[in-house]
C-alpha cells in the first residue's frame, strides 16, 4: 500500500480537510472566516501571524488556516503549506492599486509545489463596496485562465454580507472531496 493510500484511508476516516485563507493584507480574510463560522465579524483586527479555525460543513472537518498578508508576513507563508488541501486566495475587489502585487504572490505561490495538488478558490471580496471590480475583470487581473493542472473557480462574495461565501466554500469542497475521497 501506497503513501497516498494511507493518507487518503485516513483522510477518509476523519473527513477531514485542511484549507489555507491567503491573500494580501485587509482583502478579507479573516472575516471571511468569521462570517462563515456564525461569529461576530464586525470588529475584526489584522492578523499577525495566524488564526485557525475548525468548522463542520458539508459533513466534512475543514481545518482553515487563516494566515495574515502584511508584506513582512508573506515570507513565512511557506510554513503553513504542508498537507493543504484547498487554497483560499482572497482578494480585495476594490484595491485596484494593489492588484498587480496581488497578482504577483498569487504567481509565486502557485509555484509552490507542496501546494501543487491544492484546489484554488479565488473569492472577489468586497462586491458589496460601490466600484468593486467583477469576477471577470479580477480572473482578467490575476490571468487565471492561464492556469494549467490546476482546478481553479472563482467567487464574486462579500464577507460584510455574506454572499457569495456559501456557493464558494460548496465549490471548494466539493472538488476537494472529489479528489481525495476517492471510492475503492
Amino acid at each position: 500500500m501506497g503513501l497516498l493510500s494511507i493518507i487518503r484511508k485516513t483522510k477518509l476516516k476523519e473527513h477531514e480537510m485542511r484549507l489555507l485563507l491567503v491573500g494580501l493584507d485587509n482583502a478579507g480574510k479573516t472575516t471571511i472566516v468569521k462570517r462563515i463560522s456564525g461569529e461576530d465579524a464586525s470588529t475584526v483586527s489584522p492578523t499577525l501571524g495566524f488564526n485557525i479555525k475548525t468548522l463542520e460543513f458539508a459533513g466534512y472537518q475543514l481545518n482553515v488556516w487563516d494566515v495574515g498578508g502584511q508584506r513582512s508576513l508573506r515570507p513565512y507563508w511557506r510554513n503553513y503549506f504542508e498537507a493543504t488541501d484547498g487554497l483560499v486566495w482572497v482578494v480585495d475587489s476594490t484595491d485596484r492599486r494593489r492588484l498587480a502585487d496581488c497578482a504577483e504572490e498569487l504567481a509565486r505561490l502557485l509555484q509552490e509545489e507542496r501546494l501543487a495538488g491544492a484546489t484554488l478558490l479565488i473569492m472577489a471580496n468586497k462586491q458589496d463596496v460601490p466600484g468593486a471590480l467583477g469576477a471577470d475583470a479580477i480572473r482578467e487581473a490575476l490571468r487565471l485562465d492561464a492556469l494549467v493542472g490546476r482546478q481553479w473557480s472563482i467567487v464574486a462574495c462579500s464577507a460584510v454580507d455574506g454572499s457569495g461565501l456559501l456557493e464558494g466554500f460548496e465549490w471548494l469542497v466539493k472538488d476537494i472531496a472529489a479528489r481525495i475521497y476517492l471510492l475503492e
